[in-house]
């Protein structure tokens, strides 16, 4: 099983930027699907970039054109840039990789985004 650690979270202002990193061992993540969630206080917890082993990446409406999720297999990490932070975004960011046969999703302790003036 994959072992993930996130790391890049903080306190920003808003129409800021964060570039957030989860660093994976245990398996390279070449063949897996990835992807960051988050969880905002008292919501629940929601996909918001996926990123397949083909490269195909997926975002939630509320931050398509805002974050861009990438992967670099070789240094096994994948990132999520997040621009023109709102307040909105503040929430526990979490990495989850995902097997597909047979499915074993993984997930990483995740790291605090905090958008505040």
């Amino acid at each position: 099983q994959v072992q993930l650690v996130e790391s890049g979270g903080g306190l920003v202002q808003p129409g800021g930027s964060l570039r957030l990193s989860c660093a994976a061992s245990g398996t390279s993540i070449g063949s897996l699907f990835m992807g960051w969630y988050r969880q905002a206080p008292g919501k629940q917890r929601e996909l918001v970039a996926s990123i397949s082993s083909g490269f195909r990446t997926n975002y939630v409406d509320s931050v398509e054109g805002r974050y861009t999720i990438s992967r670099d297999n070789a240094k096994n990490t994948l990132y999520l840039r997040m621009d023109s932070l709102k307040q909105e975004d503040t929430a526990v960011y979490f990495c989850m990789a995902q097997t597909a046969f047979p499915i074993i999703t993984s997930w990483g302790r995740g790291t605090q985004v905090t958008v505040s003036s």
